[in-house]
């Protein structure tokens, strides 16, 4: 017989141990009672070391290469192509709206077309993936684990793209082709070596123990609501996403944040500790609304270029927070992943728009770019308002509901059809 025991809390504010089998001296030691002591804090560091970094690998070329066309850019892109007024804008807008390429045929345009419809799903697929294998309050720090290899790739490809541009003329190839040559190889080494280490979840992970998966599992019905974890896929999980009101706030709020694009650690640990997503998130489009505005003044060089690390440092910090909070709040695996899919994709037409207000003619100032920047972050922050006022209004109604149940024999249909329900029951509460 095996008794499976825990050390230290899901705060982890202990220090690790190794985990280990502790057995009771008996002179017979097959009939003696073994139990087994896992540490929390090894558990969780086990997992983080099997997921994370190939995530963060994966996140890290991906970045680049949506982002290595600046880069090009400055290696002769626009020169050699013949590029004119806002054809590169034109470029960055398509790697957002797919269905432009229906109507462009022009060589740039379909390989960003192609680049957009590839990587379109990666960012909300590894959200989803995560929320299924943390519990609801370690999910952020993971996710921004995750997000930060973003950040990384803003300066590793500025550099490599540097070192790649002496390589102009070799093989007769500009210097901007081979920036795409060579990133976009290290891409495709990347998802190989994924297919290979990658594994699913922790019901048929193969580098966990039993009584590791189990572990995992039990933390996740702990902390996270098994309300509408169906086993199997129902039509009406993509209503039910289509149609919930707390997607669409979520996308207003993602347009403060995406339309700008670290703080991002300090925010997530914060936000997982407290137990708290909405008032990082409000923090995050705060910091950068100061960095835009300072933008659209005439203050002096120095002073903007301050500025433009707030943008930078709102935009980073708020993304990983906004998508665990919706993880947190939408209960259901199914109506979960396409809720995030939906969310996250109507979010792109941000990163649409920030590539294309920003044009050559309002140079220097870009007033018109950054009053809309302004603009969308004070909508996400008004989003923010509503959603948590929303929250409260429902976690209330709710307790009174269910105090009112004190005492009342619910029946199996009654608990059954709430399963069904999901974050949509009496017996959910969202997190705030």
């Amino acid at each position: 017989m095996v008794d499976v025991k825990v050390k230290n809390g899901l705060e982890l504010d202990t220090p690790p141990d190794s985990i280990h089998n502790l057995c009771p001296s008996s002179p017979d030691s097959s009939k003696a009672e073994k139990v087994l002591v896992l540490d929390e804090k090894v558990v969780w560091s086990k997992v983080d070391r099997r997921l994370l970094p190939i995530l963060a690998v994966m996140y890290l070329f991906s970045f680049m290469d949506r982002a290595n066309i600046g880069n090009a850019r400055l290696q002769g892109l626009e020169k050699q192509l013949n590029m004119t007024g806002n054809q590169y804008n034109m470029a960055l807008t398509l790697f957002f709206i797919v269905l432009w390429g229906l109507i462009v045929f022009h060589e740039l345009l379909v390989a960003r077309l192609f680049l957009g419809v590839a990587e379109a799903g990666f960012f909300p697929g590894v959200v989803y993936y995560l929320s299924m294998w943390y519990p609801r309050y370690m999910y952020q720090m993971r996710v921004a684990y995750f997000f930060g290899a973003a950040s990384m790739a803003g300066a590793f490809s500025g550099l490599l793209a540097y070192g790649i541009g002496y390589m102009d003329g070799m093989r007769g190839l500009q210097g901007w082709s081979w920036i795409f040559i060579i990133e976009g190889t290290a891409t495709v080494l990347a998802g190989i070596v994924a297919g290979i280490v990658m594994v699913d979840f922790p019901s048929t992970s193969k580098f966990l123990t039993p009584e590791e998966k189990q572990f995992i599992l039990d933390a996740q019905r702990k902390y996270q609501s098994s309300l509408g974890e169906e086993e199997h896929f129902e039509p009406r999980h993509f209503w039910e996403a289509v149609t919930d009101w707390q997607v669409y706030c979520f996308v207003l709020i993602s347009l403060g944040f995406v339309t700008p694009s670290i703080t991002i650690y300090l925010f997530a640990y914060l936000s997982d500790k407290l137990r708290l997503r909405a008032p990082f998130l409000f923090a995050s489009l705060a910091i950068s609304f100061v960095g835009y505005a300072i933008n659209v003044t005439n203050a002096p060089a120095g002073v903007k270029y301050f500025g433009i690390f707030l943008c930078v440092t709102g935009s980073y910090a708020g993304i990983p927070g906004l998508s665990a909070w919706q993880g947190n709040n939408t209960s259901g695996q199914y109506k979960r992943g396409i809720a995030l899919g939906l969310h996250i994709g109507m979010a792109n037409f941000g990163g649409a728009i920030g590539g294309s207000i920003f044009r050559k003619r309002d140079s220097p100032q870009f007033i018109l770019g950054f009053g809309l920047e302004l603009m969308f972050i004070l909508l996400g922050m008004i989003a923010i308002v509503i959603t948590v006022l929303t929250y409260k209004h429902i976690n209330s109604r709710r307790d009174e509901i269910q105090r009112g149940e004190v005492g009342v024999h619910l029946g199996d249909d009654v608990l059954a059809e709430r399963r069904k329900m999901g974050d949509r029951a009496v017996d959910f509460r969202y997190t705030l």
